[in-house]
């Protein structure tokens, strides 16, 4: 569940793009090491949380430095790669070492602690200037200089002014700046749920998905698309990531589109609003919907359960739009001989929902997502292995026996802790190393831990750097700052202060990923849309949407300008496109703010239904309206007329709900009138 829409272009052939069977064996060891640590921390805790989060900073510039070179995109120069990546490495031993000391003499920092603490900063910026370039860091940079030199600064702007001891405290000590909640968030949960997506990608559950979604949907009107949003509503379920869903499925479903009809650009706005919606489809989501629940103190389960309804009105949104052009352009589907069987694909692979659908039965239940993750990553690990022992028994019985025994031992769980389960794994590990087949699972076990811990690295980094300006926001106040200029235009005028929240969302979007905008953003226009009455979880949902919207907004549209090498198009006309077929995501969050119940915050089951409604008709009709195409083709009149009854829908003015639905109906009743006369008049010609 990575938030690639940070992943870098590639960077050598040896680096974090090639295959890890390619990679150097130095590189391979140490992501291999990586991940065993993580595994092991998650699961018995055996240090403290400041000495994870600085170790697991320690690895992943480790990583970033012997990976990425400082410039161009050929490999790094290996003796300075190596020299930066122990220095990283240096600093996490340091917090480990002297981990009391620090404690001791916290806000007294000794000349080494300086050293130290600065290199750390410096060496922060430059692993993220590598990996996702400059725009992050220079924004992050002008936060630093603002705590140092804020205090020149004229009018509400200026604070008291900080020495450069200070600021390397905030920032390198202790858990507000670059080891705060974001890095925490990563050295956990994420990283849990980045391994448990590898292993299941690694064990075939693309396949599983792309099958699945084909033999339902591929011989449908427009079938492969469908299968593309399809596809990527379900891949959510398992990474959570944006652009990694366009590189992987979209490889498959945009050449389809293509040769079915539909037009370069379209096939990958489909592909890229289809894979972006991931980030919001639970039960996993992105990595952002983590720390928005260790941010705001809630469950994760509630964020999740906020998030279903939208998920699911986003999706249908795009399974419309998609529906809409593939009849306005008379686009059939597969043969249906040419689809595969969706049940055989179950069938085959059924045993990898196993691990998911436990997963989510912990989430639900309300065990944490760091409980849930170790457990599914366990379970993942065992059923891969597991079914490469009894997958080489001919009789059905054995096989029943096998599995219910393994269920009996892993039970054991429960009373003696997840040792037991670490023992089950390291029993087949054992059996599998004698079977046929054996080798090349444990061997798919290896990598799938490496490409665990190369998918991490750019969404550790992002959380790393964004304590950057946690600690600076904290520090100072500057957020109490900016809030009060969002709260004086929300106290005329809610709308507005919406509006200017989803465009610093937007804008920010166009440099950096989704995770530090969510930051920026929450940190700055949260807190006012919270005083201006918006609920807490629908506050940060709002920023957040528009986070992930931004991936889709030109200029920058990352998701889209990914999807364009594969449909061979433009990427800004691929974004175009995708921001019209993803046109619910800029809907729903301003419906969840007039109205809070459709994302389950109050208001009881009528309400939640009546809201639902209201943004289904909203959405459906402004679909209609933006592919141009509902029985026939539409006149410009009619979409002047969808266009307001969809916008009074969303509105929460007195008689907007009223006017929209009046409207609306008109519009549908009328538009078949006429769509059934020209069909009338066609026959008799």
């Amino acid at each position: 569940m990575s938030d690639p829409s940070i992943n870098p272009s590639p960077v050598s052939e040896q680096g974090l793009s090639a295959d890890t069977r390619h990679w150097p064996k130095a590189l391979f060891f140490v992501a291999l090491v990586f991940s065993i640590f993580q595994i092991t921390t998650a699961a018995f805790h055996p240090v403290s949380t400041q000495v994870l989060r600085a170790v697991h900073v320690g690895f992943l510039l480790l990583v970033v430095f012997m990976s990425y070179p400082g410039l161009g995109k050929g490999k790094p120069w290996q003796p300075l790669a190596w020299v930066l990546g122990l220095a990283g490495m240096a600093t996490a031993a340091y917090q480990w070492v002297f981990e009391a000391d620090l404690i001791q003499r916290s806000g007294d920092l000794t000349q080494a602690d300086m050293i130290i603490g600065t290199v750390l900063v410096v060496l922060v910026f430059e692993a993220a200037r590598r990996v996702m370039g400059i725009a992050l860091p220079i924004i992050c940079g002008l936060f630093l200089a603002y705590g140092l030199f804020g205090e020149f600064l004229p009018g509400e702007l200026m604070h008291r002014g900080y020495g450069v001891d200070q600021i390397i405290n905030q920032l390198s000590f202790g858990t507000e700046g670059l080891y705060g909640t974001p890095t925490y968030v990563s050295a956990t949960y994420i990283f849990l749920f980045i391994l448990f997506g590898a292993f299941l990608e690694q064990a075939g559950m693309i396949r599983l998905f792309t099958d699945f979604a084909m033999g339902l949907f591929g011989h449908k009107v427009g079938g492969p698309a469908k299968v593309s949003v399809v596809s990527s509503a379900l891949m959510g379920t398992i990474t959570g990531s944006g652009v990694a869903n366009v590189v992987t499925t979209g490889q498959f479903t945009i050449p389809l589109m293509k040769r079915f009809g539909y037009r370069p650009a379209f096939a990958g706005g489909v592909e890229a609003t289809s894979s972006m919606g991931s980030q919001i489809m639970p039960p996993i989501m992105g990595a952002v919907a983590f720390i928005m629940a260790e941010t705001i103190n809630v469950p994760f389960i509630e964020i999740a359960k906020a998030a279903m309804i939208p998920a699911v009105l986003y999706f249908s949104s795009v399974f419309w739009m998609v529906h809409l052009e593939a009849k306005r352009a008379k686009l059939s589907g597969l043969p249906k001989d040419q689809c595969p069987d969706p049940w055989a694909a179950i069938k085959l692979r059924w045993y990898l929902l196993i691990p998911l659908f436990i997963l989510i039965g912990l989430l639900f239940s309300g065990r944490t997502p760091l409980f849930s993750g170790i457990v599914g990553l366990a379970l993942t690990a065992i059923v891969i292995i597991g079914s490469a022992i009894i997958l080489n028994v001919s009789s059905k019985a054995m096989r029943i026996v096998f599995w219910i025994a393994l269920g009996v031992l892993c039970a054991g769980f429960f009373q003696l802790g997840i040792g037991v389960v670490f023992g089950v794994i390291a029993l087949l590990v054992a059996i599998c190393w004698f079977v046929k087949g054996g080798k090349e699972t444990l061997t798919l076990c290896v990598h799938a831990l490496v490409e665990g811990a190369r998918h991490s690295v750019p969404v550790g980094i992002a959380c790393a750097l964004v304590g950057v300006i946690i600690g600076i926001v904290s520090l100072t106040g500057i957020a109490s700052t900016f809030a009060g200029y969002i709260l004086a235009v929300g106290q005329d005028n809610l709308f507005l202060s919406l509006v200017l929240t989803m465009v610093t969302c937007l804008v920010l979007g166009m440099g950096i990923p989704s995770i530090p905008n969510y930051i920026i953003t929450s940190s700055i226009a949260a807190p006012a849309l919270l005083d201006l009455g918006v609920p807490l979880i629908v506050s940060h949902m709002f920023v957040f949407y528009f986070g992930i919207m931004a991936d889709l907004t030109p200029p920058v549209a990352l998701a889209c300008f990914a999807a364009a090498p594969i449909a061979k198009e433009k990427g800004l006309k691929i974004s175009l496109w995708a921001i019209r077929i993803a046109i619910a995501g800029f809907i729903i969050p301003f419906m969840a703010v007039y109205d809070p119940a459709l994302m389950l915050q109050g208001g009881g089951v009528l309400a939640t239904v009546y809201v639902v409604l209201k943004a289904t008709v909203a959405i459906g009709i402004w679909g209609v309206i933006f592919t141009g195409y509902l029985l026939q083709k539409l006149y410009l009149w009619e979409r002047i007329i969808g266009f307001i009854a969809g916008g009074s829908l969303i509105l929460a003015t007195p008689l907007s709900d009223e006017i929209g639905f009046c409207l609306a109906l008109t519009f549908i009743l009328q538009h078949a009138w006429r769509a059934r006369k020209l069909k009338r008049l066609a026959q008799e010609d």
